[in-house]
């Protein structure tokens, strides 16, 4: 069973970062993990930590220490599960991160492909949707890139904790 995430875009982001974010949503498991690793191998540097203070790898460390023993398909498969929001031992602890975090684990994993972490497969080629996708999150200015990898990163992984509705959609107001 996935959980279920608020698919209404955040008023945050603005409408080129909702476009990013409704482009990742569309590529198949796969093609996001590929897209993820595109985006951290252009730009990894400048995204994460986006906010040095605010990641804490001490939070994760079954999925910053202990994933990286085990082998590339048991490492491959837990990425789906995270990116597919499947109710897993791992997909549960990254669910229970902040955003800040989760970028901070997909960085980290970045970095250490081909050598701690499967890396991609030699002869992997990206399709046209994983390219204008990476072009369009390029094209986005530091801000809405982040922006924008934040809704990304906090829609994926499986948690049981679900939005406080809001007074629109309750029509009730909050008492004191």
């Amino acid at each position: 069973m996935t959980s279920s995430h608020d698919k209404n875009q955040s008023q945050a982001l603005s409408s080129e970062a909702q476009k990013e974010v409704q482009a990742f949503e569309a590529l198949d498991t796969d093609a996001k993990l590929a897209l993820l690793y595109f985006i951290y191998e252009k730009m990894g540097d400048s995204i994460t930590p986006a906010a040095p203070t605010a990641a804490d790898p001490e939070l994760a460390p079954q999925l910053l220490g202990d994933y990286y023993e085990l082998s590339d398909e048991q490492q491959l498969a837990i990425m789906r599960e995270i990116v597919n929001r499947e109710d897993t031992e791992y997909s549960r602890v990254y669910g229970a991160l902040k955003e800040n975090n989760q970028l901070l684990v997909w960085y980290a994993w970045a970095q250490g492909m081909g050598d701690t972490i499967v890396d991609m497969p030699k002869q992997y080629e990206a399709t046209q949707a994983i390219k204008d996708a990476l072009a369009q999150i390029e094209a986005l200015e530091f801000e809405g890139q982040i922006s924008a990898l934040r809704t990304i990163a906090s829609r994926m992984g499986h948690t049981d904790v679900k939005p406080i509705a809001t007074q629109a959609e309750t029509g009730k107001t909050a008492s004191l």
